[in-house]
């Protein structure tokens, strides 16, 4: 405890440094996943051809398996592929922002597959285009699977963000390996308290935001409850 109380600022800088760089990769995620989420179920809709049905199953499994990529290595190689140095947080961000595709990518596609078909086809008989039904009725309708994947994806990230310290950028990993190699273990748990810390917070603030742009996920609990109210009403009554 003495440890933390003497080195509050070395803390608070780590923190700041492992938001910079995990936050950014998650969002960059979530938005790069939306189109490639309706391509792919564009292309699996039903009555469309097996060929584009097989394209659509296989960008879902490809993106899938970026995520058996090992970390370490992917933030070694990066470097020669995009040309930047080892230790530049842009290796870490690209990388965690592949790692955020291999799972939001299927996250989107389940969520926009969930809308019922009637709805869709309701939007369209009443003059929306494409688009229009896209963003007005599919995307909002989708909501709540695309907030548990975002979710999934941010806690993913939050701890994969640690690895980028063994090459020597800085975050919370840096209080691991700096702690380890001076066997500081209050610096270790230091570390490893900060990023639950931050994970839990960043899904509560997520899960807050769901809240306030879908409003309508709150009134179906309340609607089921008032329904469950006026059948024990009327079994009473009767």
């Amino acid at each position: 405890m003495k440890w933390v109380l003497s080195n509050l600022d070395t803390i608070s800088d780590a923190t700041l440094a492992h938001l910079a760089i995990a936050i950014p990769p998650i969002f960059i995620a979530f938005l790069l996943s939306i189109p490639i989420g309706w391509l792919v179920v564009r292309l699996q809709r039903p009555g469309g051809s097996r060929v584009a049905a097989g394209v659509g199953t296989g960008i879902v499994t490809l993106a899938g398996l970026l995520y058996a990529i090992p970390s370490l290595a992917l933030f070694v190689a990066l470097p020669a592929v995009i040309g930047t140095g080892l230790q530049d947080p842009v290796n870490l961000i690209i990388s965690l922002t592949l790692y955020g595709l291999a799972l939001m990518v299927r996250s989107t596609v389940d969520a926009l597959t969930s809308v019922d078909a009637g709805t869709k086809a309701a939007a369209t008989a009443m003059g929306y285009s494409g688009l229009q039904r896209f963003f007005r009725v599919e995307l909002p309708l989708a909501g709540p699977v695309l907030l548990a994947g975002l979710r999934v994806v941010a806690v993913s990230t939050i701890s994969l963000t640690t690895v980028g310290a063994v090459l020597g950028i800085q975050s919370l990993g840096s209080l691991f390996t700096d702690g380890l190699g001076r066997g500081i273990y209050e610096e270790i748990l230091s570390g490893i308290v900060m990023v639950l810390v931050l994970a839990f917070a960043l899904d509560g603030l997520l899960v807050l935001l769901g809240r306030l742009v879908m409003p309508w996920t709150r009134r179906a609990p309340r609607s089921r409850r008032a329904a469950r109210r006026v059948l024990q009403r009327a079994e009473v009554a009767s």
